[in-house]
């Protein structure tokens, strides 16, 4: 009985030591190589707002030949609700539209968004470069069948008289250990978390970016609702004029001093002054829903905007200016460049899989029949991985990540050219909008003159009613042409800060005093 018990011991601790030979050797095997991080091709963001601004030449009188128009696109458009938003009647200032912008746009919201999301793929990089730390604890029961192991009476031949029995067990044993698992030598790592490492970074440019996007499109639909509001106060004093030429005509016509034309021609130009009236105040509200979707306002919320349009200052910095503070300021450009640097990280992790890599494990632990009686063990075991052959797969990584580092290094050239187009747009803009602000003024009293001029001609029976209907056409455009004129140098104005990069910083400067 003690010969077998001693047999017991003996093939329970010859079959441990060969599967902890087994789980050795296995182990560098079981270790897979790390692949270099693949980025998307384009590291480009897209853009929220942008200003157009374009001749439209005509052959009327009108001074007005600026198109000016703010295009908001995509995410910037919409915006997450304010939970605690007024229900009624809310008195807006730019500043206060500006904050709401910037706290509930979803362009902005959606930036923020992915850069905490890039962060989190650096994070998850970086872990692939520190200790792997777990611990563990187990119980265990077996019973184990000797001849389906290969133990049979027949290993120690017919002399020694030794008969081993069908089964062993079962019996228990724990098991306490903490385990550590570390790439001490991983350049593909390295470079990964490097790459990881410079995309967020951009990715926190971009969210910063995303505030000017914000600042340009709430800034160009509010003055776009400035200007609209001014057109409304210039169209009543229209219908005040057109009404009180009809009513002088109809006064003219019944007392037989005029043709009765000469009234239904003054009704004519009165109707079609009170309808321009009606269709700018629908175009007022289309817009106060527009700015109130960029801002978390609700639909139908009455809006009151606290500033007027006004002309500004024509100071303005020199282009070369201009251009080195776009190129310092930029967050796009600042982002286009981190790109650039995590595909050329990533190009390096995909070469360096080439290269051998060392990991070191083990673990140490207790372990025993029962908690009060247990022994020390332990496993520790380092490994080196040369890759030999990989059926091209390195190769394809490899170019792979050329083709990316290719695409953004053009995509960086490609964008320094478009910040350097955006301010000598700009400045060419804001140079031919202030000129029509003082073209257009000019134009404005001047009609207003001809209008009363006309007035007094046919109130003194000089002329008829077809002078004082083309004064009143040419002061309304006048009128139009100066609203137009202010927008598109507030507007410049406001483009010029956003190509320089500047819009959030100067915005309070910029429209100081204009309320």
């Amino acid at each position: 009985m003690y010969l077998f018990k001693k047999f017991r011991i003996t093939c329970k601790a010859g079959r441990l030591s060969l599967w902890l030979l087994a789980a050795l050797a296995g182990s560098p095997l079981a270790c897979s190589q790390t692949r270099a991080m693949q980025l998307p091709l384009s590291g480009g963001s897209p853009s929220g707002a942008a200003v157009q601004q374009s001749a439209n030449p005509s052959s009327t009188s009108s001074v007005n030949t600026l198109n000016t128009q703010v295009r908001v696109q995509g995410a910037y458009a919409g915006s997450a609700l304010d939970p605690i938003a007024p229900s009624s009647r809310l008195t807006l200032t730019l500043s206060e539209a500006v904050r709401r912008g910037l706290l509930f746009n979803l362009g902005r919201t959606g930036a923020d968004a992915v850069s905490r999301q890039a962060e989190a793929q650096r994070i998850a990089a970086r872990s692939s470069l520190l200790p792997n730390l777990s611990a563990s604890v187990s119980e265990n029961a077996a019973k184990v069948n000797l001849a389906a192991e290969g133990f049979n009476s027949s290993l120690f031949g017919t002399s020694f008289g030794i008969s081993l029995p069908n089964t062993a067990g079962p019996f228990h044993y724990y098991d306490l250990r903490g385990s550590m698992q570390h790439d001490v030598m991983n350049f593909t790592a390295i470079h990964n978390y490097r790459s990881s490492r410079q995309s967020a970074d951009a990715a926190s440019l971009d969210a910063r970016q995303a505030r000017e996007e914000v600042v340009l499109a709430v800034t160009g639909e509010y003055l776009q609702l400035m200007a609209t509001t001014a057109l409304i106060e210039e169209q009543r004093k229209e219908v005040q004029y057109a009404e009180a030429s009809y009513k002088q005509a109809r006064a003219q016509a019944d007392a037989g001093n005029k043709a009765a034309i000469d009234a239904n021609r003054s009704m004519v130009e009165l109707q079609t002054e009170q309808q321009r009236l009606r269709s700018q105040l629908g175009d007022q509200q289309k817009q106060k829903n527009a700015l109130a979707r960029m801002i978390g306002l609700p639909l139908g919320l009455d809006i009151c905007i606290a500033e007027k349009l006004e002309a500004l200052p024509y100071d303005a910095v020199s282009v070369e200016d201009a251009l080195h503070r776009a190129s310092q300021q930029r967050q796009d450009l600042k982002a286009a460049e981190a790109q650039l640097r995590a595909a050329e990280e990533a190009r390096k992790a995909a070469g360096a899989e080439r290269l051998p890599t060392a990991t070191v494990n083990g673990d140490y632990g207790i372990q025993g029949v029962n908690p009060n009686k247990g022994n020390g063990v332990f496993q520790a075991s380092a490994s080196l991985i040369i890759p030999l052959f990989n059926g091209g797969r390195i190769h394809a990584d490899t170019a792979q990540a050329d083709a990316v580092v290719t695409e953004r290094r053009a995509e960086l050239s490609n964008l320094r050219g478009a910040v350097e187009l955006d301010v000598r747009n700009a400045y060419i803009d804001l140079s031919v909008a202030n000129d029509q602000v003082s073209t257009a003024e000019s134009n404005r009293k001047l009609a207003l003159s001809i209008l009363q001029q006309s007035q007094d001609r046919f109130a003194a029976g000089v002329t008829d009613s077809v002078e004082v209907v083309n004064s009143q056409e040419t002061l309304a455009s006048a009128d139009h042409d100066y609203v137009s004129s202010l927008f598109a140098q507030n507007l410049a104005k406001v483009a010029l800060a956003h190509a320089m990069g500047e819009a959030e910083h100067d915005l309070p400067a910029l429209f100081k005093g204009s309320n």
